[in-house]
């Protein structure tokens, strides 16, 4: 925690006491209760014949405290963990199994210059203020511990289970900040967890930046001379305090007791995801973002040709890319890449043959995957290029074509996680504005008799999974390191209860630990996320398919010749792991294959 010499005080909001309003509550729960199914309309109604202090309206976040105030006492049928599943209103949000929460870092000096990309020097680099993630970072002045525990205020008030979440870091290129930001952003984070868990409100007590972004113009004129993003931002941090802040800053030592309080703490970090480029990528920082506890890298791939590359200043080459991903799935993460269309230099038809190399070339072969439509904003060089007549956006015919050749080359072991960028139509100088864009083509794609196979468009979500009736399936695919095995337990329907995916290198690994280990690199049960031991019987959490698929994994990799297994597992699942015979490494979790019970 941060010692009292790095605070500053700010007032807090009065902690709800739900003894005050005993008796509106109790009233609001047992008509609540007794209703079939609460919608936004009937949840409306009886709020309004209950107000709290005669006028205004109690949120969610204090009829779920009234529940566990109350809720014996007032003999409802429905358990708390039930009556938050009823309020809640976005259940796409936690319908993957776990609870995603982004946060961004600090508005912060890049060592890119791609002419694409945006220059808000209030944000970090690649990022816009109209951005909902990047208001909900900037009003927390990109503070981790208040970002993280206001998301997850933010879920709890919607209906949403917060025990296990996938902690998402965005912002410029991460391994470019220095090595105390990146240690002290991740431990506050996780301290936050620690502390909604625990219910401890610390808010108060926690200092933002220095300086307030708002001091700084919104965004530079792409075509402008004169101070660029780096050195705009860089004059800002300096005149602040400096790049790197005392509170900013943890040790080694200090992350490693914020992680294992985790492992057992009531809200745990399942995945930790960090990006970077591929230029960044080598072995010594492999290991360290493992040491920092990630298990996915968001790498910008971009274009795979180098022609592009070049035009655009991306700053590296196709072979950059392809050793960063091997160095990575070498080392058992889960690979996110960025890619994108409609880049300087590139047409229609080569963005197609380009894509189509990202899994053609098993050096590459990502597990999910950001479809980037380029975007012109104003801010970017490229405008320069617009207005010279030497670059132009593709029409709405011409773009549709794209992404809907792009999603038919998706193969069922990749999960397309976006294909527009939520850019506000506001930034957009030409080109599409149309947020909605994966929609249209997914519904062109079924107009033409096809369909995107990937895994969003298979997983199971809310429905009932009826376990008896699931096939085990796997999955080979020839990877640079080795072979790949899918796994998954699949519905007749076609549909994803669950997934492993189980790497079987061919040489050993570069990381010592591992050797010539088998590697768990992921394994995700779908349905929505479910609380820690509720077992449930219609989903597919807490079923036991994600035991069945380890033991299945313990198997193949054994019949392959292999004498261990490992797991790159999150801080916040060791615990799982180690109930199903994992012993602890440094930074991996292993299993020994020899013996005669495998799980």
């Amino acid at each position: 925690m941060l010692s009292a010499a790095k605070r500053t005080r700010r007032a807090g909001p009065r902690p709800f006491d739900p003894a005050r309003y005993e008796t509106e509550l109790v009233a609001i729960l047992r008509e609540l209760d007794a209703l079939d199914e609460v919608d936004a309309a009937a949840l409306d109604r009886v709020l309004r014949r209950h107000p709290r202090d005669g006028r205004g309206f109690f949120s969610r976040t204090q009829l779920l405290a009234g529940h566990r105030a109350f809720g014996a006492q007032a003999g409802l049928r429905h358990s708390e963990a039930a009556f938050r599943q009823r309020l809640q209103l976005r259940p796409v949000r936690s319908l993957s199994g776990v609870t995603p929460v982004t946060v961004l870092t600090k508005p912060f000096p890049c060592p890119g210059q791609c002419v694409f990309c945006p220059n808000d020097v209030r944000m970090p680099k690649s990022y816009l203020s109209d951005e909902p993630g990047a208001q909900r970072a900037a009003a927390n002045r990109f503070d981790p511990y208040l970002q993280t525990w206001n998301r997850l205020a933010a879920y709890r008030a919607m209906g949403h289970p917060t025990d296990k979440v996938e902690l998402i870091v965005l912002g410029g290129t991460w391994s470019f900040y220095p090595e105390p930001y990146q240690i002290g952003f991740v431990t506050r984070c996780l301290e936050a967890m620690a502390d909604f868990a625990a219910g401890r409100d610390e808010r108060s007590q926690v200092v933002g930046l220095l300086a307030d972004p708002e001091d700084l113009p919104a965004q530079l004129d792409g075509r402008a001379l004169g101070p660029n993003y780096n050195q705009r931002v860089g004059r800002w941090l300096d005149a602040a305090g400096g790049r790197l802040a005392d509170h900013e800053r943890a040790s080694w030592e200090e992350l490693r007791a914020a992680q294992s309080a985790n492992e057992t703490a009531g809200v745990r970090c399942v995945g930790l995801v960090l990006e970077t480029r591929p230029d960044a990528v080598s072995e010594a920082e492999v290991l360290r973002l493992r040491r920092l506890g990630a298990t996915k890298v968001q790498l910008g791939v971009q274009s795979l040709s180098d022609a592009v590359l070049a035009a655009n200043r991306r700053g590296h080459d196709v072979a950059t890319t392809r050793r960063a991903v091997g160095l990575l799935r070498a080392a058992g993460f889960k690979l996110h890449v960025h890619w994108m269309a409609n880049l300087l230099g590139a047409t229609p038809e080569r963005d197609l043959e380009d894509f189509g190399a990202l899994f053609r070339d098993p050096a590459l072969r990502p597990d999910e995957l950001k479809l980037y439509p380029c975007s012109l904003v104003e801010s970017a060089e490229l405008m320069g290029h617009y207005e010279r007549g030497e670059w132009r956006p593709y029409g709405h015919d011409e773009l549709l074509a794209v992404v809907t050749g792009a999603l038919r080359q998706v193969p069922e072991w990749c999960r397309v996680t976006r294909v527009i960028r939520d850019i506000s139509s506001d930034d957009i100088v030409v080109g599409n504005k149309l947020t909605n864009f994966r929609e249209i083509a997914e519904r062109r794609l079924r107009e033409d008799g096809s369909a995107c196979r990937d895994i969003r468009s298979r997983e199971v979500r809310s429905g009932d999974v009826e376990v008896e009736r699931l096939t085990l399936r796997a999955r080979p695919y020839a990877t640079g390191v080795g072979r790949e095995l899918f796994l998954e337990w699949e519905t007749p329907e076609g549909r994803i209860a669950g997934f492993l995916r189980l790497s079987l290198p061919a040489a050993p690994s570069f990381v010592a630990e591992l050797g010539r280990a088998a590697v768990v690199r992921e394994l995700h049960v779908y349905g929505a996320a479910r609380p820690l031991g509720d077992r449930a019987r219609d989903g597919a959490q807490h079923r036991g398919l994600g035991e069945s698929l380890l033991a299945e994994a313990a198997r193949r990799a054994r019949a392959a010749g292999f004498s261990r297994l490992a797991v790159i597992s999150a801080v916040g699942t060791r615990d799982y792991y180690r109930r199903r015979g994992f012993r602890d490494g440094d930074l991996y979790q292993h299993l020994n294959l020899r013996d005669a019970n495998l799980l």
